[in-house]
């Protein structure tokens, strides 16, 4: 019988290979970089008062309603008596994209320290 050789996934990066943990690290900030993306667009459509009747903005509004949930309670809600409001800052988001980053960089130190990879 053979020996069994372990094969490390590689994945090419700027023509140098990467080894398991910076790819598993890419695919991190890959996943959360998306969702970082569209938090930007929430709040940029939320800033601008943009129609919540359009397509678009109604997808983005419902795509990231998920990631805004677990912070939605966090800050009291303002109400007005007469006026239209049609831009609002929506502070939950804002707390969202900072808690979401710090995630996704706390994630990628644990891939690191768990890879045994000498630290320089």
């Amino acid at each position: 019988m053979g020996d069994i050789v372990s094969k490390k996934t590689t994945i090419t990066v700027g023509g140098q290979k990467a080894d398991s943990s910076q790819s598993a690290n890419y695919i991190i900030y890959y996943i959360f970089g998306v969702v970082e993306i569209l938090l930007v667009f929430r709040l940029i459509l939320k800033l601008t008062g943009a129609n919540p009747g359009s397509g678009f903005v109604s997808f983005i509004y419902s795509l990231t309603q998920l990631f805004v949930l677990p912070f939605s309670g966090i800050f009291r809600g303002a109400t007005t008596q007469g006026n239209v409001v049609t831009a609002i800052l929506e502070p939950s988001t804002l707390v969202a994209l900072v808690v979401y980053a710090v995630l996704a960089w706390g994630i990628t130190q644990l891939v690191e320290i768990m890879s045994g990879k000498k630290q320089e």
